[in-house]
């Protein structure tokens, strides 16, 4: 399929805002990203899509197209709903790297683009399959709404009497019309194993086929159980099974919340919790969760090829319903509704997983009130962090291993630590700011040497003098005394809670 074509789609309605002497590129696959050099995630010959949320000024555009200019896809799709347009950087830097651009109408959905583009790239069809494609257009329409894959897979077992299911590497079914008569959890780490996929199990006579494997970690992906060994298929039972795959991925993409309101309030919540400056409490009560609750936040990275979105994705899939994740960079926040200690059956779940993982670091903070999350976040990154330090391959870390300033922080009220720091700490930023001075910087750096004036002054490149003056100014502007053990420790608490 070349680009052309997709501006004779009038379904998608994509218009060319340049490269039109590129449009007779042909197209191998769709993929949407919104990560600002996603490079190491192609192989050429993509339609990319993108929604411009790595956007934050014309530099990000050089970085973004020159990265899909080097990796040779054929042409890129964009539309950012919350500024209404197409960067003209953006458009420019197509120009000057010729990668052909198109407009993406405000009310076409990526997943719509997706699935006609990848009906269009199928050459071999069973029989029965323009059907198949057609139930599934008007399920990702919402014309079915609530009905999800079971119709598809009712569909490909009554007419080719071949039962399928669709299961995630946590081993929960995802859909499936008939009973799966072996155990989940046996499967998926038969597909997390697996050193070629497909493959075929002996013992229940089952193929595990990937869904999205040349897009997706497997750790990430979701997989299709086929009856049978797919070596003895004939080419039109193979090609339906490759049909099935992008149907299954679209719908995946189609449950993504990500971009969804209960996706976007999650991601803001974990920025506000992070940030130290808003009140948590207003933005939990937008998520319609019981306040009353107690709630456990975790955090997480991940090593390896595993990307953010998809940790995040694995987390999803691993802790209780109703939990708020969103991305801070490359480490992943949850807050959670939950009673009880998630440690152990984090380890668990994250154990099962273990052979689809390269690493993962993992902190549990303990279950506070909705008011600390602040606090308990904190922790759960701090035991993040002592997770990573260790040689385990997946490690998790809980509030129990913990016995720092840290924990003692995370358990103080968001308001009394908030005031703790305004007071010792205000009146250097004031300064700071007022004067173009460096006094916390000086501070921070006083204490990490242990109150010795020459180690500070040649880390800060100053003389020694300079050093005791900027000191005697701290103490003149907030009133204490850095030769006193108590008020070094106060400023050092208090610098934590920066």
């Amino acid at each position: 399929m070349k680009l052309r074509a997709l501006l004779a789609m009038p379904d998608l309605r994509l218009r060319a805002v340049t490269g039109e002497d590129g449009l007779d590129r042909e197209i191998r696959w769709v993929v949407t990203t919104d990560l600002l050099d996603p490079g190491r995630y192609l192989s050429g010959g993509e339609l990319v899509l993108t929604g411009l949320v790595w956007w934050s000024g014309p530099a990000d555009s050089e970085v973004f197209v020159r990265a899909l200019a080097r990796s040779g896809v054929s042409g890129l799709a964009a539309w950012d709903v919350e500024r209404g347009r197409i960067p003209a950087d953006l458009t420019a830097a197509c120009e000057r790297h010729d990668i052909p651009l198109f407009q993406v109408p405000e009310d076409v959905a990526f997943a719509t683009i997706t699935e006609q583009v990848v009906r269009r790239l199928s050459t071999a069809r069973a029989a029965d399959l323009g059907a198949v494609l057609d139930r599934h257009r008007r399920l990702v329409a919402g014309l079915t709404r609530g009905t999800g894959l079971d119709p598809v897979l009712e569909l490909v077992g009554r007419d080719l009497g071949m039962r399928c299911w669709v299961l995630t590497p946590a081993g929960r079914l995802v859909a499936g019309p008939h009973p799966l008569d072996t155990d989940p959890s046996a499967l998926a780490r038969a597909f997390l194993t697996a050193d070629r996929l497909p493959c075929h199990q002996a013992g229940p006579d089952i193929t595990l086929l990937p869904v999205a494997e040349e897009t997706t970690s497997r750790v990430a992906d979701w997989f299709i159980a086929c009856e049978g060994d797919w070596s003895e298929w004939p080419a039109e039972r193979r090609a339906l099974t490759d049909e099935l795959a992008a149907i299954v991925a679209l719908e995946r993409a189609r449950l993504d919340d990500r971009l969804s309101t209960e996706g976007r309030l999650s991601q803001e919540l974990v920025r506000v919790v992070a940030s130290r400056d808003d009140e948590i409490l207003p933005h939990l009560k937008l998520t319609g969760l019981d306040l009353d609750v107690p709630f456990t936040a975790v955090a997480a990275t991940a090593h390896g090829d595993l990307r953010p979105g998809e940790l995040r994705t694995v987390l999803a899939e691993i802790l209780p319903d109703h939990s708020l994740i969103g991305l801070l960079g490359e480490e992943a926040i949850a807050l959670v509704p939950a009673r009880d200690d998630l440690t152990a059956p984090l380890r668990t779940a994250l154990s099962a997983l273990a052979p689809g993982l390269a690493g993962l670091a993992v902190g549990v903070s303990k279950p506070v009130a909705a008011g600390e999350l602040r606090g308990a976040t904190e922790e759960a990154r701090y035991a993040r962090r002592l997770a990573a330090a260790r040689t385990d391959p997946v490690c998790v870390v809980g509030h129990d291993e913990l016995a720092t300033h840290v924990l003692l922080l995370a358990s103080v009220p968001d308001d009394v630590r908030q005031m703790f720091k305004e007071r010792l700490l205000d009146p250097l930023l004031t300064y700071d700011e007022e004067h173009k001075a460096d006094l916390v910087l000086t501070l921070e750096t006083f204490l990490q040497h242990s109150g010795s004036w020459t180690r500070c002054a040649e880390q800060l490149h100053l003389h020694v003098n300079s050093v005791r003056y900027r000191i005697q100014r701290i103490e003149e502007l907030t009133g204490r005394d850095l030769s006193r053990l108590e008020d070094r420790v106060d400023f050092f608490l208090a610098l934590r809670l920066r």
